[in-house]
């Protein structure tokens, strides 16, 4: 497929290109330049008046919980989002499997027409959990990195002893990281130090929630006498999520010792837990990606999530994190932490990308590029979604 004309967003840097071409080969980007000529048979479209930006890759969610939207909304994060006595572990527990898939299917297919072409889902319900997000995204064409977990959580007494991983739920570790991309590990107060150190030995990708809430971040310090943050990188986790509560030295630390973090700004307003110091992560030397979180809370949809980032900063802050810098928080960033070959226009990547029409009446005329994608684009914006080389949504 040759793709004329277009304007585009270029590598990891999210450069804006005029006009160029694109060549797609397969489920790849293959060459990037003006002026390319068509090959005998060659799918060939015209794309003047579009603006092709790279796929967005929700870093983080929990689509499990799409079933409850929005229940519980007077109640505090613990209440809600506990692991093992929230109100969302509740229900997940009382859902038909059927049902669950239903509403999953659903909030895969918003994510599609909003942009989204990759997910990174921190799947719970063990080994079963695992499974029916597998079978749930197998006939979509969105990409899921499925990050599961063993529904095993110690108590505060085994957790001050330092007691061992329980040898009963080692073989049900290793069966749930057969089927999955990883593990995505609720947080480090419900682990032992030795416990955390276990799971760092797994050799796929290790994620963890990390100082979400205050009252996380005090229970640890209560517990052990350290931040959660210090506990959570037993884990030598790829990318620790959320960090809204994060000490500049906890930041420091991260920075130096994972891939980076991913923030989830509407998620943690939601819940009245404060907004994450974007500025600080960055100039502490982190790489940031956005995720949109539990779907019990919070649309996943990546527009909002930028426009909200951008503006609340603004307001808390008094100075403006750069439209680009945010642009490639939802796309380049993230496949650089998640270390995918996803999230830029660039040769040798997997063709992923949203097509926009930069004559839409909420876009014209397009002064910034990278200002009006992440403030004024939405869903009505978008021509066109395309993963791994194939139309998804929309047409052209």
């Amino acid at each position: 497929m040759l793709l004329k004309n277009a304007s585009i967003l270029y590598g990891k840097d999210l450069q804006y290109i005029e006009n160029t071409d694109i060549r797609i080969s397969g489920q790849n980007f293959k060459k990037i330049k003006q002026n390319l000529a068509s090959s005998k048979g060659e799918e060939r479209l015209d794309c003047q008046g579009l603006v092709i930006i790279p796929g967005f890759v929700n870093a983080h969610t929990h689509i499990g919980d799409s079933i409850a939207k929005d229940v519980s909304l007077e109640s505090t994060a613990e209440a809600r989002i506990h692991p093992i006595h929230g109100i969302k572990s509740k229900i997940l527990k009382n859902t038909k499997p059927a049902q669950l898939a239903n509403f999953m299917k659903n909030s895969c297919l918003s994510m599609i027409k909003n942009g989204i072409t990759t997910f990174a889902d921190f799947r719970e319900g063990g080994l079963e959990g695992v499974l029916l997000l597998k079978k749930t995204t197998s006939t979509l064409p969105i990409r899921s990195i499925i990050l599961g977990r063993v529904e095993y959580y110690q108590k505060q007494k085994e957790i001050i002893q330092k007691a061992s991983f329980a040898q009963s739920k080692k073989k049900e570790l290793d069966a749930i990281l057969q089927k999955c991309d990883g593990m995505g590990v609720s947080g480090a107060n419900e682990y032992s130090d030795s416990a955390l150190k276990y799971y760092s030995e797994t050799k796929k990708i290790r994620a963890i929630h990390s100082a979400e809430t205050e009252q996380s971040c005090v229970m640890s310090k209560k517990m052990t006498g350290k931040s959660e943050t210090q506990r959570c990188l037993l884990l030598k986790p790829h990318f620790l999520v959320h960090m809204t509560h994060a000490s500049k030295k906890d930041l420091c630390l991260t920075a130096r010792k994972t891939s980076g973090i991913v923030v989830c700004p509407r998620a943690n307003a939601a819940l009245a837990e404060g907004i994450p110091d974007i500025e600080m992560m960055i100039k502490t030397g982190n790489t940031v990606a956005i995720g949109t979180d539990n779907v019990m809370i919070n649309s996943p949809n990546m527009f909002r999530e930028m426009d909200y980032l951008w503006k609340v900063s603004m307001a808390i802050h008094k100075k403006r994190i750069d439209a680009k810098q945010i642009l490639k928080m939802a796309t380049s960033n993230a496949g650089k932490i998640l270390n995918k070959k996803i999230g830029s226009i660039r040769e040798g990547y997997l063709a992923d990308c949203v097509i926009i029409d930069k004559h839409a009446i909420e876009l014209e005329p397009m002064h910034n590029p990278h200002a009006s994608i992440v403030h004024r684009a939405s869903e009505s914006t978008i021509k066109a979604v395309m993963i791994g080389g194939r139309m998804t949504h929309g047409k052209l």
